[in-house]
């Protein structure tokens, strides 16, 4: 078949690369290739250190998508003869007062109900596996299970192994014939054919004409990366997550000597770097690590993660041919390999679980508003909140 996909990213270069390995003719169409939310995501492979209450849907997608990531792994890095920054260390998340212990405690509990390996400790013994940790931390929990990648280092490998078939243009609309839809439209006019086409370009997937109402919203995130005096490398070795006054701020390194901050989670303000969320994330990780007053500032991003209305993705058939990819918010690198084979699954016609499907069913919420105002002549479906804002439309 032939694959029209709208979107650079992490999840359309994924899909894309799983498709050709499928044997389909696929083209990516995307202006600033990987230049998103996956620019800045910090590659944290926390299935159980960021599992939280309430996430019924999303925790099982997170963990068979971690499970899926060695073999990811391996195949890219095999295909592109590239380090893909792979790291199994575990995730350290620790806390600094009564109350941060207090959620540690109840995090530890929901990682064992759900027969995780998990295991608490003191901040002595915290400080024991990481000798940069300050003396705030007063308790901590290790997840052995959770590993990190670097998201720069998997879209250079995806791009480098798709090479010509990614485009750098934008999308204006899909097209249709019939009740079908048969392609793509390019700024220029210029028309393509396609057999599916995979909407995958973030919250730009919401401005591209042709394409349903998407119920997304940007929650921007601010993130800061730091380089380590060589007098203090290496200043961590595993990715620290942190409560600090119940604030949340977590620390990743990576192997070139530079370590990761973030992120805020913010909905609103403005579209740059937020000084305010750059204070309190400094502010935070000092607490944490101290040393980390002693780095050099070397990058400030922030990008808007893609959202759903329940955090859950946005990956479905909305119509014959078209099927969307998007809504990841913060997990877009953890489901990627999840994301890849479910969305060429769909695009082939095979079967997936009816609970995966209905999970991440891009109708769900038109579906339930449907339902409810069957039951409730005076209820109407909350309004789909406009994404698009400085986004361009082949953003991903």
């Amino acid at each position: 078949m032939r694959i029209a996909v709208i979107g650079a990213g992490i999840i359309g270069l994924a899909t894309a690369d799983e498709l050709v390995g499928r044997g389909h003719e696929v083209t990516v169409f995307d202006p600033e290739p990987a230049n998103g939310s996956s620019l800045a995501a910090a590659g944290m492979l926390a299935h159980a250190a960021e599992m939280s209450w309430g996430q019924d849907a999303l925790a099982p997608l997170m963990r068979a998508s971690a499970e899926k990531y060695p073999e990811f792994v391996d195949r890219l890095s095999a295909k592109s003869a590239r380090s893909l920054g792979h790291r199994a260390d575990g995730t350290l998340s620790v806390g600094v007062d009564a109350a941060d212990r207090e959620a540690l405690v109840a995090l530890s509990r929901l990682q064992r109900e759900q027969r995780l390996p998990v295991d608490q400790l003191t901040g002595t013994a915290a400080r024991d596996l990481e000798a940069g940790l300050g003396p705030a931390v007063t308790s901590a929990v290790f997840t052995s299970e959770d590993h990190q990648i670097d998201p720069r280092l998997v879209t250079g490998a995806l791009l480098e192994v798709l090479d010509d078939r990614v485009r750098l243009e934008s999308v204006d609309a899909v097209t249709r014939t019939g009740e079908r839809v048969t392609g793509i439209r390019l700024p220029s006019g210029v028309q393509i054919d396609a057999d599916v086409v995979v909407a995958a370009a973030g919250l730009g997937t919401a401005a591209i004409d042709g394409i349903p109402a998407l119920p997304l919203r940007p929650v921007w995130g601010d993130i800061l990366r730091l380089r380590v005096p060589l007098a203090l490398s290496p200043l961590l070795t595993r990715t620290v997550r942190a409560q600090v006054r119940g604030r949340s701020v977590y620390l990743v390194p990576r192997g070139d000597g530079t370590v990761v901050v973030g992120a805020s989670v913010r909905e609103g303000g403005v579209a740059g770097v937020h000084a305010g969320s750059v204070l309190a994330l400094l502010r935070d990780a000092e607490t944490v690590v101290p040393g980390i007053g002693e780095c050099e500032i070397v990058e400030m991003l922030a990008r808007p993660r893609p959202a759903s209305a329940d955090a859950v993705p946005l990956l479905g058939l909305v119509e014959e041919g078209l099927l969307v990819s998007t809504g990841f918010d913060r997990h877009g690198v953890l489901l990627a390999p999840l994301a890849a084979e479910v969305g060429a699954d769909l695009v082939e016609g095979r079967p997936i679980d009816e609970r995966l499907r209905s999970a991440v069913d891009p109708q769900r919420f038109a579906d339930a508003a449907a339902s409810r105002a069957r039951g409730n002549a005076d209820w109407t479906p909350p309004a789909v909140v406009d994404p698009v804002g400085a986004v361009s439309k082949g953003s991903s």
